[in-house]
């Protein structure tokens, strides 16, 4: 009997010293991460109008509104915008947060790409079709594979002629943006911190799941980790621990919590935290891509 109150205890303070490395580590993962974009996380200039042929106006319109989206992502990422502070909170309708201004820019994007590419699959055989997604030459660098790091030449970019390829890149940063803005809330109010997490877990499961299996691409072709469901997959049990690790901390301050209660709450973590590094190796050698300097600041 001795014997298992002492487990516990002990199971309960090693669990508890991960919670809240890994809360504390939430408060830092917002930089961290945004870093990672501004250093790493580039994508070539995409204009839609001028490479597929519209039959009408409306379709032509169509191309030009997604291109526009598309630029206004692409310039915030590329930090290539000149637009003021004050203009981008205007055009997003009041918005301080960066990060919410961005998750905005991706959430107007989204269905019109995947609008575009329910379309584009219904002539995806059609040689002209073929032609063009070559033509548009989607090309994403990577904030996540270790080919990134370190190459005086600049970072390395990506191509991949399909569709969904830019479908899986503006799902993982919409993934990542999720999480950014879910730290960006830990001082101010638990609550919805570990209720955006638990959202930006939600994108990378569908991601893994969903999105990236559909990803046909060429043998040869070399992929990003982001375009991995290994690494989505563990993206979505990181979120998933992070929302956790804040849930336990809101617990620990109600005061109200008992042990019992704790101690599980802490070792859901560990085992969330468990599930992510399994599924890391559960990829037939993707997360050898994964950098180390990636996982750090994960």
């Amino acid at each position: 009997m001795y014997l298992q109150l002492f487990y516990a205890i002990f199971c309960f303070y090693i669990s508890r010293f991960l919670a809240i490395a890994i809360y504390n580590g939430c408060t830092k993962c917002g930089l961290s991460y945004n870093l990672f974009f501004k250093m790493c996380w580039q994508w070539k200039q995409i204009v839609f109008e001028d490479v597929i042929a519209a039959r009408d106006s409306a379709t032509l319109e169509h191309l030009k509104e997604l291109s526009s989206k598309r630029r206004v992502i692409e310039e915030s990422i590329n930090q290539t915008s000149y637009i003021t502070e004050a203009i981008a909170r205007e055009i997003s309708g009041g918005l301080t947060s960066r990060c919410e201004q961005e998750r905005l820019r991706l959430e107007h994007y989204l269905p019109l790409l995947e609008n575009f590419i329910s379309h584009a699959d219904l002539i995806s055989s059609n040689s002209q079709m073929v032609q063009w997604t070559s033509q548009l030459k989607i090309r994403w660098s990577s904030a996540t594979s270790s080919s990134s790091f370190f190459d005086l030449r600049g970072p390395k970019f990506f191509q991949i002629d399909n569709l969904r390829f830019e479908l899986v890149m503006i799902h993982f940063l919409y993934g990542a943006t999720l999480r950014e803005r879910a730290s960006e809330f830990l001082s101010t109010d638990l609550k919805q911190s570990a209720f955006i997490f638990r959202e930006a877990a939600g994108v990378f499961h569908y991601l893994a799941h969903e999105v990236i299996p559909s990803l046909q691409s060429p043998i040869s072709a070399e992929r990003p980790s982001e375009a991995s469901s290994a690494l989505s997959a563990a993206m979505s049990f990181i979120c998933l621990a992070e929302a956790q690790a804040v849930y336990t901390r809101r617990a620990e301050e109600k005061g109200n919590t008992g042990f019992g209660v704790l101690a599980k709450l802490h070792y859901g973590v560990v085992e969330l935290l468990s599930e992510a590094t399994s599924a890391i190796h559960s990829g037939t050698g993707e997360g050898k891509t994964i950098s180390s300097r990636f996982l750090v600041c994960m």
